[in-house]
């Protein structure tokens, strides 16, 4: 019997016309973009739009700024091809990879980092794919396997868990995550056979991705508590992108609606340098900035690590705002949240006078 997950996919949203119908635009235009990248959205994410140019919209109608020619911008701006010894494998880090096992995804982000690869069946297939779990097994060093794509939750659940059974029998894989906006675009794929169905691999984790509060819907929400309910343990990564989430107000509300659904703010990424996304972009002080206005006025819990992942493969770098003022071996200089300056004394009994005087002076410093 067919699934409300399996219907809803099979009333998406898919060419340029009907969007075009929905919202009164230029349907030659959107044919432009979408010859070059495909338009897919759920009835279910599509009805979460208020209004034309909202942050549901910016993230998923394409727009004729896609095809904008930046000189500067990448058709694989973190070089994951260069770091990919197998197809389907990303093998940067010492002891973990990441596996690419879907090429198509629950609705198409128009920030999308992979957008050379998604909606391509030739990229990811089920041949690439052994290739793939032998390439795992042949390297012991491999102790943590993400899953990723397009998005591993639109396999079938026999699919994914022919893959998953497979990379638990290897030995020397202690961790398996998943990443996912299933969760987010089609939240109806949660369902408790695919939670039970996971649960018999543990340790699993998810990161999932949810970039506004809008998009934490009851529904949603029910999702992401099936899976804490499975024991997995629940992560979110954002994409800091111009005029969806760049105010800190957007961002304080949608990392306490993810607390109170049980999902921790992991990551919030500058968006990638990608060919097609400049419109998304945000100046990096955006950034720090956004997490001076949740360090201290928010729970710890609530603030994400703000992170680069640094064009040509260098990885994720995380900038945190100036806090550190100066720092010897002597003592530590630094500025609290509310821009008040306090110092810490470096371990140091040699002169216990010097060090009663430094006492004397924090005291003072912090009154």
């Amino acid at each position: 019997m067919e699934e409300e997950w399996q219907r809803q996919l099979k009333h998406s949203i898919r060419t340029p016309e009907e969007l075009a119908e929905r919202f009164d635009l230029d349907v030659e235009k959107l044919r432009n973009v979408c010859r070059k990248f495909p338009v897919f959205i759920t009835p279910y994410y599509l009805s979460l739009i208020k209004e034309k140019g909202d942050p549901i919209y910016r993230q998923i109608i394409p727009d004729e700024q896609e095809l904008d020619n930046k000189e500067l911008l990448y058709t694989d701006p973190l070089a994951e091809d260069r770091d990919s010894p197998v197809h389907n494998i990303v093998h940067r880090y010492p002891d973990r990879c990441l596996f690419l096992i879907s090429h198509t995804c629950a609705s198409y982000c128009r920030f999308c980092t992979r957008k050379r690869k998604v909606s391509d069946p030739d990229k990811i297939c089920g041949e690439f794919i052994d290739e793939g779990i032998e390439y795992i097994r042949n390297h012991p060093e491999i102790r943590d396997v993400i899953l990723s794509g397009g998005d591993p939750l639109m396999l079938s659940d026999k699919r994914l868990e022919g893959i998953i059974k497979k990379l638990r029998a290897i030995g020397h894989v202690e961790i398996i995550r998943i990443g996912s906006r299933v969760p987010c675009f089609l939240p109806h794929r949660i369902t408790p056979r695919l939670a039970n169905m996971l649960k018999k691999y543990h340790p699993i984790y998810m990161n999932v991705h949810f970039n506004h509060p809008d998009e934490l819907t009851p529904l949603a929400c029910k999702a992401l508590a099936r899976l804490s309910e499975a024991g997995i343990p629940l992560g979110n990564q954002s994409v800091l992108l111009k005029g969806v989430n760049d105010n800190p107000d957007t961002m304080m509300k949608l990392n306490q609606a993810l607390l109170r659904a049980r999902v921790r703010p992991y990551y919030l990424y500058q968006a990638d340098m990608v060919y097609g996304t400049e419109h998304f972009r945000t100046p990096v002080e955006t950034g720090i900035e956004m997490i001076k206005a949740l360090r201290g006025w928010t729970s710890g819990l609530a603030v994400p690590h703000f992170v680069i992942d640094a064009p040509g493969g260098g990885g994720k770098i995380p900038l945190l705002p100036n806090y550190l003022q100066d720092i010897n071996g002597d003592e530590v200089r630094m500025r609290n949240y509310r821009g008040r300056n306090f110092t810490y004394l470096q371990p140091d009994s040699d002169n216990p006078f010097q060090q009663e005087q430094k006492v004397l002076e924090f005291k003072a410093v912090s009154l």
